[in-house]
């Protein structure tokens, strides 16, 4: 059986919350940038229009799914619903973290996080979710995003990774 980088269980889970938090803090912390430098500003580009920059309040899911949800609808579905996901996410991981190879514990850690820092601005700013960088080359581009969907996106390359080296479900 190969060795696990942190093989001691309270471990393993103090490192899912410690990586979890400072993950959200980051998330946090760049969305009050935007807000501070972004806001009510046109798109600032950098290395040549590969990254753009531009500030907007995203109240539905991703690339803007579901914004016209009546705010009732919009809270349970796009706040409580996740939420409760996420809370359920989180007591899978501490019950299985013993076994869990670490790529899955970093996997696990960032949907975690990126869903949680995503939930807290909806939350706190009445259904709005801060969004603020694109890349791509031309006119082929992505949505704008925020750090939280960037860590959610990882999150699940990583799992995907993960089973396709193992050949196993990415949650059993």
């Amino acid at each position: 059986m190969q060795q696990r980088f942190f093989s001691n269980t309270a471990i393993r889970i103090t490192v899912f919350c410690i990586l979890s938090l400072s993950l959200v803090s980051w998330d946090k912390v760049s969305k009050d940038l935007a807000k501070t430098h972004l806001r009510d500003k046109g798109v600032q580009s950098y290395l040549d229009d590969t990254i753009r920059l531009i500030y907007v309040e995203n109240t539905g899911a991703a690339m803007s799914f579901a914004d016209n949800l009546n705010p009732t609808a919009s809270f349970w579905l796009l706040g409580i619903l996740p939420l409760a996901i996420l809370m359920g996410l989180f007591v899978y991981v501490v019950r299985h973290i013993r076994g869990m190879r670490t790529i899955r514990l970093v996997g696990f850690s960032l949907i975690f996080a990126g869903g949680l820092g995503n939930i807290l601005d909806r939350l706190i700013f009445d259904r709005h979710v801060t969004d603020f960088m694109n890349i791509g080359i031309m006119n082929f581009r992505t949505g704008i995003f925020n750090f939280a969907d960037l860590w959610i996106t990882t999150g699940v390359i990583c799992l995907l990774f993960w089973r396709r080296q193992h050949g196993q479900p990415t949650i059993s």
